[in-house]
């Protein structure tokens, strides 16, 4: 009996839990590319010449949903579904990359190495994790038991294979990185880049502080940068679309409904109040509780009735932002003083501004509408509202205008009131220092299944329609807006003004322009577009960069500049070494002292400058170098102190450095490999046309 078979056989009693196999193994262990199952005419796509089913495409998907709400303790949020579904299809294409390579490598792992990956001293942290106890202490004795269980035999098979898969990933990587190595002196320089502490003084010649007076350039300047720097003016193929956006929003029929609702709930209460806390477990959309609620603590909507109702009396329902919401008033209690005001402002401190003022508060003194003549004169955003400021307590308005509106009484204007905005013509209200103390049954406003059904269909009717009658047509008889997108990349599968997908991306390249699509689903909303424009791959023209080019020339200019003048100071200031002294040589200079720095990380007051952090790490101490060409301009540095370079310690740590640093060039070097392994095989995508 081979090795594997022999363990297999072993008998147990514990069913063994195990989360974290390797991912794409996981997703894609019921659909082998090699052995693709399922209707040949009910393709997604295809890759590498191998058609991939829908029902195996959507049985990844739904594998790799369940594995993340296991780990998020949450169902996956819907809107989320697009981009997930280009995530497994992506491990399609890597798994079938990764594949080919380790076919044509010849690429093995035995039996012996799953059996000493499973049963050696050290198995993976997924096998082991249901086996450690509270103090950290791996259970060796209850693991083997658990994997000798006969009824465990299935599960053991599909570790065994999810091992093998990774352990062939393990083996091309090694086969393609062999020969990745880190050198000694490149694992001292991070050493010392990490434990070097510095302190040093600074002189900035930013490239704001070089006037535009002093830059001069030509048409050939500008021409030699284009030419040099051509690839950063690259353009991929890409898109433009006209759109019209379907939002899909709970309709008046949805809101009616939650609002009859809450009437009845309300009828039936009003004759049975004790019923309410039933009420509230059955049909609100909020957990019982009872609160203690000021004015500011409650929706601006609900605050009116509350403050006229009496306790115990259901109030309501008011429609808030949160939706519907049905009060049990148990009673009031004592609180701060609230207000209510509106107010009309005239912005300014002169006599002009208090002149208009007062002129206000004689027209209102002698009869004048104070709701109209706010939207008329008032200076503030509460304008457009008659100048209702609404409810607020001490300390949500300036002290002044606070302070006015508590001795002033209700309904009755105040003279003008002078603040730090202007002069207020004032008007209270309502008082009250109560708070209240509720039930809640709150129904959010969902839009409906037939609310949905009719988005859809209109969106429908008009796809059909523009592919009938012409898309501008049709936008200006049904009276809707068309939106214009910028240009967009294939690859990037986003669309600017729409967010991420990929089929809206996909019918756009795969269509000519004027095509109308279906109504491709967006967020829960639905979209139909039409191509306007179709762009070339190739290199945008010197003319159309001309802008960008002349402001990349105008700033290589300034730093070279700075680095002269840089080098100005550095003379200037060599003889005393008084770094202070560099503004006597250029005033804009900015000059400044860091006390502790190292290599790795921003330098307070430089920021973020990679070359200025190395040339401190070699600098001469207390010797002004430079200058050093950096981000934002030129600068000089004069080291003060700096830590010695810790033999032992470097020692302690280089072996773990060393391995550090070949891991990151590894995986640095295979996630390119990988990324142009995937641009080169044979891929056809036809995703949109079963996820619109």
């Amino acid at each position: 009996m081979g090795m594997m078979a022999k363990m297999r056989s072993l008998a147990p009693w514990f069913i063994i839990t195990v989360g974290g196999l390797f991912v794409v193994f996981m997703i894609l262990s019921d659909s082998k590319l090699d052995q693709v199952i399922g209707l040949r005419s009910n393709n997604v796509g295809s890759i590498d010449g191998i058609e991939i089913s829908y029902p195996q495409f959507a049985q990844a998907v739904d594998n790799y949903e369940k594995q993340l709400a296991a780990q998020q303790g949450r169902e996956v949020d819907p809107n989320r579904r697009p981009m997930i579904r280009n995530q497994v299809w992506d491990q399609f294409i890597t798994q079938r990359v990764l594949e080919n390579k380790i076919e044509e490598y010849g690429i093995v792992v035995t039996d012996e190495e799953i059996y000493d990956a499973i049963m050696g001293d050290n198995p993976p942290e997924y096998l082991k994790r249901d086996f450690v106890d509270s103090t950290g202490n791996f259970n060796r004795t209850l693991y083997e038991t658990a994997l000798k269980d006969p009824r465990n035999k299935q599960l053991l098979i599909s570790i065994e294979e999810g091992i093998r898969e990774e352990k062939k990933r393990e083996k091309l990587m090694d086969y393609l990185t062999a020969s990745i190595n880190v050198t000694d002196e490149e694992v001292k320089e991070n050493f010392l880049r990490r434990n070097t502490e510095m302190a040093a003084e600074f002189v900035r010649v930013s490239t704001n502080s070089v006037n535009d007076s002093a830059i001069t350039y030509n048409d050939s300047d500008l021409k030699d940068y284009y030419n040099k720097n051509k690839e950063s003016y690259k353009i991929h193929e890409s898109r433009k679309i006209k759109y019209v956006f379907f939002r899909k929003e709970a309709s008046a029929a949805d809101t009616n409904y939650v609002k009859e609702n809450m009437f009845d709930h309300k009828k039936k209460l009003t004759a049975e109040p004790g019923n309410f806390k039933t009420y509230v477990e059955i049909y609100s959309n909020k957990p019982y509780s009872v609160d203690t609620l000021s004015i500011s603590q409650l929706p601006t909507q609900s605050v009116d009735a509350l403050v006229k109702a009496d306790k115990n009396n259901v109030v309501g329902p008011v429609l808030t932002r949160e939706g519907y919401i049905l009060y049990n008033l148990l009673d009031k209690t004592k609180s701060q003083l609230q207000v209510k005001a509106s107010h009309i402002l005239i912005k300014g401190s002169d006599a002009k501004a208090k002149k208009e003022a007062n002129d206000i508060y004689n027209q209102l003194k002698s009869g004048a509408d104070f709701e109209e003549l706010a939207k008329a004169k008032s200076q503030d955003g509460s304008a457009s509202r008659g100048g209702d400021l609404g409810w607020f307590q001490e300390g949500r308005m300036v002290e002044d205008f606070w302070k006015a509106c508590k001795k002033a009484k209700v309904n009755k204007v105040t003279r003008p009131v002078k603040t730090q905005f202007g002069y207020h013509i004032i008007k209270v209200t309502e008082k009250t220092s109560k708070a209240f103390v509720v039930e809640q049954i709150v129904n959010k406003i969902e839009v409906s299944g037939t609310t949905t059904d009719r988005l859809h269909e209109k969106a429908n009717d008009f796809s059909f329609l523009a592919d009938k009658y012409g898309f501008d047509k049709e936008v200006e008889e049904l009276k809707y807006t068309a939106i214009e997108s910028m240009q967009f990349a294939e690859a990037s599968g986003f669309v600017p003004g729409i967010g991420y997908n990929m089929a809206l991306v996909k019918f756009a390249f795969e269509n000519g322009i004027g095509s109308i699509s279906p109504a491709f689903t967006v967020n829960g909303n639905y979209v139909v577009a039409t191509v306007t424009e179709e762009i070339a791959e190739g290199y945008r023209s010197f003319e159309e960069s001309k802008g960008s080019i002349k402001s990349a020339v105008i700033r290589e200019k300034k730093i070279a500049k700075a680095v002269e003048l840089a080098e100005l100071i550095k003379k200037g200031i060599e003889g005393s070494g008084n770094m202070d002294d560099a503004k006597v040589v250029f005033p804009q200079a900015f000059v400044t002292t860091v006390e502790k720095f190292d290599g790795m990380n921003t330098i307070v007051g430089i920021g973020r400058e990679a070359a200025v952090s190395e040339a401190a790490l070699t600098a001469e101490l207390n010797k002004v170098s430079g200058p050093v060409q950096g981000n934002m301009g030129a600068y000089l540095i004069k080291v003060t102190s700096r830590t010695p370079f810790d033999e032992t310690n470097f020692n302690v740590q280089k072996g773990g450095l060393k391995t550090q640093l070949v891991s990151s060039k590894k995986n640095n070097y295979f996630r390119e490999w990988l990324a142009q392994a995937k641009k080169e095989i044979d891929v056809e995508d036809n995703r949109y046309q079963f996820f619109r």
